[in-house]
């Protein structure tokens, strides 16, 4: 099986969109690119009303990610988790993609006698510590975002000593929306340590709309402006280019 580069986006707020494009559809967009959406709705108490909870769980869907709502104390474990429960369910879902061109239309892991689906399913597991990971993630700093962006960095930090434990190279790159000047600002260009936002989450600013949709859309275009500096790098040194394509 070949190995690829997993792509996700990580968003996490607190609350609905209210300004740009739909984020379904950038999420959906995201999906088409091979990029998972997931999303990490935060809260301090019972704030997130239902038209914030089916539009967290319509992003996660369109997007072909996991959804999941969180008291702010509980979200450094959250983030570990559903990064990581995304990874397994992307890779299921390439393994299945394998089984059905190998054994048919209709066979899934699922399928499989007991003993076989053990065995793919420790391929998945090795995978999930091998394979490399790519993990933009977008920050809410919103108005309502205040008092929860400490925590956010607290979860950041658990999220990289968790990942770089994997075999696998991990990068991270963060985007916060609104920004000071734009709808949505880089904070931090790929890097493998996420130890590097230490001196630049405190000069975040929380205020302001929240443009969703407009976040993803800038999301996208960054990973895919990421693929043509890889080529241009290549054309530049003349050495052999291999494209980061995911799996």
């Amino acid at each position: 099986m070949k190995k690829g580069t997993l792509k996700q986006i990580l968003l996490i707020t607190d609350g609905c969109s209210n300004s740009g494009e739909d984020p379904l559809a950038m999420a959906a967009l995201a999906k088409e690119q091979g990029i998972t959406v997931n999303v990490i709705g935060v809260i301090l108490n019972d704030s997130v009303g239902d038209q914030g909870r089916q539009e967290i769980d319509g992003i996660a869907m369109s997007g072909g990610g996991i959804s999941q709502i969180v008291y702010a104390q509980q979200l450094s474990q959250t983030v570990q988790m559903v990064t990581r429960k995304a990874m397994t369910q992307t890779l299921q879902g390439v393994v299945n993609k394998e089984l059905k061109q190998i054994l048919g239309n209709s066979c899934r892991i699922e399928d499989l006698p007991p003993e076989k689906r053990g065995e793919v399913m420790e391929v998945v597991d090795e995978l999930g510590e091998t394979v490399d990971l790519e993990v933009l993630i977008l920050v809410d700093t919103s108005g309502s975002m205040a008092d929860k962006l400490p925590t956010v960095k607290e979860a950041l930090f658990d999220l990289s000593i968790s990942l770089n434990s994997r075999i696998g190279q991990n990068k991270f790159s963060i985007f916060a929306f609104p920004g000071k000047r734009h709808e949505v600002e880089k904070v931090l260009d790929w890097t493998p340590k996420l130890d590097s936002i230490s001196s630049v989450f405190p000069k975040l600013t929380s205020g302001g709309i929240t443009p969703t949709g407009p976040a993803l859309r800038e999301a996208i275009q960054y990973f895919q402006s990421k693929k043509s500096r890889s080529l241009r790098s290549w054309i530049s040194r003349g050495d052999e280019y291999i494209e980061e394509s995911g799996l």
